[in-house]
């Protein structure tokens, strides 16, 4: 019965992610610690690789489909990767299975389901805030951040924050990618958040791998329902509104970070 439940679980996550976007991790962690009673080392170790292969198949669609701009996503990725793998020593040194590690794991989880419920609360208010279309002849310019330095600084705390909680490369990320580079359209910033995803959450997820953090068998009865309810929640999009489900999730969202911080 339990093994049914994960699948499901999967499932409903998967449907949401196919619907808003939203990362796998600031709803499955949770539900992991919460409903289930799995250690906090154990949900984000799991749930980074679960995160990792359900955006895969997201990425070689989008890559298709030729909407992902790779300068973007190496951009975020020269801050994430580094910063990820600096946590993940951080980790092994302390022992991810500590009480000192599962304190901070907890308490940044928190924090970073508070700011995916604003970051979510805030593109359900304000809608689609990017142009649809570049111009032509400005390609070039809208993959061109505001400044260098700034797609290194936010990856980097993103790719901190992801390897802490497994929360951050979803709502918070496409937030940031709102907000550096502000004339790409915006398939193209969801493209290369789901890009840009992949490679962090499965350096992130290997390196918790390593450390005894990740239930395989877990993962696998997650990936068994989450994959199916991705493909029913890009149907469903255009019948379901969206702007609603992203209000209910951010406060969901906001009430699970709280609770996490009061642990």
């Amino acid at each position: 019965m339990h093994d049914l439940a994960f699948v499901l679980a999967g499932f409903l996550v998967g449907v949401v992610v196919g619907q808003t976007g939203v990362g796998g991790g600031s709803l499955m962690t949770p539900i992991l610690i919460f409903f289930f009673g799995v250690k906090p080392y154990l949900a984000v170790g799991t749930d980074l690789l679960f995160a990792a292969f359900t955006k895969m198949g997201g990425t070689v669609k989008l890559a298709r489909a030729r909407i992902i701009d790779w300068r973007v996503v190496l951009h975020l990725s020269a801050g994430s990767i580094p910063a990820a793998l600096a946590t993940l020593y951080v980790l092994n040194h302390v022992g991810a299975a500590s009480a000192q590690a599962q304190s901070l794991m907890t308490t940044t989880l928190g924090g970073a389901l508070l700011l995916t419920a604003a970051a979510t609360l805030y593109k359900a208010l304000r809608g689609k805030t990017a142009p649809t279309s570049v111009v032509q002849g400005q390609e070039l310019k809208a993959a061109t951040p505001r400044h260098w330095s700034l797609p290194l600084l936010f990856g980097a705390v993103i790719g901190t924050l992801v390897t802490l909680t497994s929360v951050g490369a979803g709502a918070i990320g496409v937030t940031v990618l709102l907000i550096l580079y502000p004339m790409l359209p915006l398939p193209r910033i969801v493209a290369a958040d789901i890009a840009y995803a992949v490679p962090l959450t499965l350096v992130a997820g290997l390196g918790h791998a390593s450390m005894g953090s990740v239930d395989w068998p877990l993962l696998a009865k997650l990936l068994a329902g989450s994959l199916p309810g991705i493909w029913v929640g890009t149907h469903l999009m255009t019948r379901v509104p969206e702007r609603a489900i992203r209000s209910l999730l951010s406060v969901l969202l906001a009430y699970a970070g709280l609770k996490l911080i009061a642990l």
